[in-house]
């Protein structure tokens, strides 16, 4: 091999060695963006195909993250109703007509789904399944 067939790839080596991390670093922080946080905007489990938390629903919606007074309304309804439980993430419905959702965790580590309608009074309480 000659010095410039050695510089080549060692440039080659080092550009892919660059883009591997900085795409690692991207999706670890694409996967820990808000995630679990306390004002309830955080991701949780997911189907692989949609970010964290935020699947699409039948409707073929993707669920939003809420936030500001709507994200506090909808925290507030849902710990009125479970009340100790932690919120994991606030967010729209795509699933059962609802317009906003609370994932709540309770400190047994059963998760729930809070629906909250448009007026911010819970219409149901769903056990979470997962596989």
């Amino acid at each position: 091999m000659t010095t410039k067939q050695i510089g080549t790839t060692l440039a080659v080596a080092c550009v892919a060695a660059a883009v591997g991390v900085a795409g690692g670093i991207a999706g670890g922080s694409a996967a820990t963006n808000g995630n679990s946080d306390k004002a309830g905007n955080g991701a949780g489990r997911h189907d692989g195909q949609a970010p964290p938390g935020r699947h699409i629903g039948a409707n073929g919606q993707r669920e939003q993250p809420l936030s500001g007074d709507v994200a506090a309304k909808v925290r507030d309804a849902a710990l009125a109703k479970v009340p100790g439980g932690t919120i994991e993430r606030v967010e729209t419905d795509a699933d059962h007509g609802s317009p906003y959702e609370a994932h709540v965790r309770k400190s047994d580590g059963t998760e729930l789904e809070v629906l909250v309608n448009k007026s911010f009074e819970v219409t149901a309480v769903n056990n979470m399944q997962h596989p």
